[in-house]
Parts: C-alpha cells; structure tokens; sequence
C-alpha cells in the first residue's frame, strides 16, 4: 500500500464512521434511546422498556463481535479494552462519577450530542463542560490524581481480561472458538432475561434495540477491517487507522468531544488529526438535527434557572472526569466495551447504573 492509498484509505474510513454516527442519531432521537433513561424508567417508574432495549443492543453487538472474531476479522485482543492489568479503581471511582453526572446532565455524552442536534442548548453546555474537564483529566492538571493514584491501583490477571480468554484456558479451546462460546453464552442469558417479558416483544423495541447493536458492529467493522493493515508504508508495523488509541475502537464519545476541542483548538500547529471518535460526535449531533427537522420537532431550548445550570454544570463536569476515569463513558464502556466480554467494562459499566442510581433516589429524596 503506498502513502497515497493509505490517505484515501484513512478518508474511506472517516467518511464511513460519519455516515453510521448520523445514522446512529437519528435511531436515537426517533426512537428516544438513552441509557440514563432506561436506568431512570426502571428505577422511578419500574419500567423496564428501554432498559430491555439497551440489553438487545447489546446482545447484538456481543453476537455481531463474538463472530467476528471466529472468522478471523477482528479480535478483541487488539481492541482499546486490551489493556494489560484491570484498573479497578479507576473504572469504580470512573464509573460512578460518569453515573451520577448523566442524571445531573439529563443523559449521557450520546443523549446530550442528539439533544443539541435538536436544538437543545442546554446540551451545548453540557458538551462542552464536559469536554473541558475531560481534557484536563487527560491531559492537564486531573491527570496527576489520575495516574499517580487511580491507575496505580490495578491488578493482573492470569488468564486476561476476557471472557473468551478464561474459556479458553479452562476448556483448551481455540481463542476464536472460545471467543464466540463467550459471546453466544453471554448473549443467551441476557436473551432470556428480555424475552420473560412479551409485552417487549413489540416491532419497534426490537428493531431499535437490533439497530443500535448493529452500529456497533459497524463501528468494530470499520476500525478491525476496513482501517486495519498489517504493513504501514512507513513504519511497516501493522496499524488501525484514525483510531484515538491506534487500537481497534467501536463508539466512544467523551474523550472524542475532549480531543476534538483540542483538536479545533491549536488546529494550525499541524499535528492534530480526525478521528472516527471526533467525526461519530459531529455525525451523531447531526443525525439528530435532520431527525428533528424532519419530524418537526426541532425547537430551541435552554435553561429555566440559576440552579438548573448549576446542576447540568456540575454533572457534565463529573461527566467529563468520570469517563476518562473509566476509560469509556455509557456507550464506551457500555455497549462497546462490554461486547467485549471484559472484566473492567463489566466493572465499569457496573458502576455506571449505581451512580446512576444513587442520583435518581438523591433526587427523589431532595424532590421537595
């Protein structure tokens, strides 16, 4: 591959990522996907509607990479989530900040990029507080407490962070083979759980559910295959192109709305570059745009209150600071990290719901 054919390459690739983004705001605002709101329905209101979408999401995105890897396309042992030891602490601590920040910030990065589209300024603030601090957290003065005290807290484990490893040490399978058998047992069970109930089992749970797991397939597809080489022209070391991590990557939105700031910000120095997280921001924002235009429901919004701001500030900046943190936010720890079947997306993702969930009973007991 010559340097030419690498750059039209990296161009398929982000024009690629750009069109399954938009697609994928547009599923989110037609279909009202969120996962803090899934997580809210269940807890104040008992139902479990989108909570059930978001696990179908994710049943398809675990089945969708599981084959993958068995017919040798992909591996996850090469994806961002391949990172050596299991930081613990920094997922908890990460994950329950990320939690409690997207009730605080009415959704996630994913919910507030679709809400701007349609018009929501709120959300403007929201993005870029929450881009702000997540710098900072990568690369400023919340990195120290960062490295020096939440990453130092990790451990190593023997057979590895993925499931598919474990299954393979135990049972000697091939790690393809034992890839797969994680992903289709994995699967199963959250399948069971979603079909108890058959009032779910309604067209459009189930397609906006499937859809969204297949943006994340398509995502995998695009950074594992279409993106992927194994001899650069230059450094003739096997590469993933216009990935943040250099590593294979699916959806993931706090830390591409931080670089992109960056990005846009000392963009003349001539060393910053797009990635498929920075063009999944834009594409996403506006899928929802066009969305709202469409159905007539783009309308300009913003806050009501002094305390209103207060909060949204507050919770994009726990936001921010949480998903680097965590290394992902909902979408970057949920459902691609967890498709991968690894221990720190599980434990991060974990966290997540319950600062989550611990916002939603503080605000349910500080209503009055």
């Amino acid at each position: 591959m010559t340097a030419e054919q690498l750059a039209q390459l990296q161009w398929t690739v982000l024009v690629s990522a750009a069109l399954v983004s938009f697609l994928f705001g547009l599923i989110m605002h037609r279909t009202h996907f969120c996962t803090m709101g899934a997580i809210s329905d269940a807890v104040v209101m008992g139902h479990f509607e989108r909570l059930r979408q978001w696990a179908l999401a994710l049943v398809v995105a675990t089945l969708g990479l599981g084959w993958m890897t068995f017919i040798g396309w992909v591996s996850p042992l090469q994806s961002v989530y391949a990172t050596g030891d299991a930081y613990w602490l920094s997922a908890m601590v990460g994950g329950l900040l990320f939690g409690w920040g997207m009730v605080w910030s009415s959704g996630c990065g994913a919910k507030s990029l679709v809400r701007l589209g349609a018009g929501n300024y709120k959300s403007l603030v929201v993005v870029l507080v929450m881009g702000v601090v997540a710098l900072s957290t990568l690369k400023g003065v919340l990195a120290l407490p960062r490295v020096y005290i939440f990453d130092e807290a990790r451990v190593s484990l023997s057979h590895g962070l993925f499931a598919g490893q474990w299954i393979a040490d135990v049972f000697s399978f091939p790690l393809p083979v034992a890839m797969l058998a994680s992903s289709v047992a994995a699967s199963s069970l959250i399948l069971f759980w979603i079909v108890k109930d058959h009032h779910f089992l309604t067209f459009r749970n189930v397609l906006t559910g499937v859809l969204v797991g297949l943006v994340i397939c398509a995502m995998w597809w695009i950074s594992g295959v279409l993106g992927h080489g194994l001899e650069h022209p230059e450094t003739l070391e096997e590469f993933f192109l216009a990935t943040t991590s250099r590593k294979m990557e699916a959806i993931s939105l706090t830390a591409p709305v931080a670089l992109g700031l960056d990005a846009l910000m000392y963009f003349s120095d001539g060393t910053k570059r797009m990635t498929i997280g920075m063009v999944s921001v834009i594409g996403i924002a506006l899928g929802a745009f066009v969305n709202a235009k469409l159905q007539g429901q783009f309308k300009w919004e913003g806050f009501s209150h002094v305390n209103d701001l207060r909060r949204h500030l507050l919770g994009a900046a726990m936001m921010g600071s949480g998903a680097v943190l965590a290394m992902g936010c909902s979408m970057g720890q949920g459902l691609s990290g967890l498709s991968t079947l690894n221990v720190v997306s599980l434990l991060a993702t974990l966290s997540i719901v319950g600062g989550a969930f611990a916002a939603l009973q503080w605000d349910m007991r500080h209503a009055g």
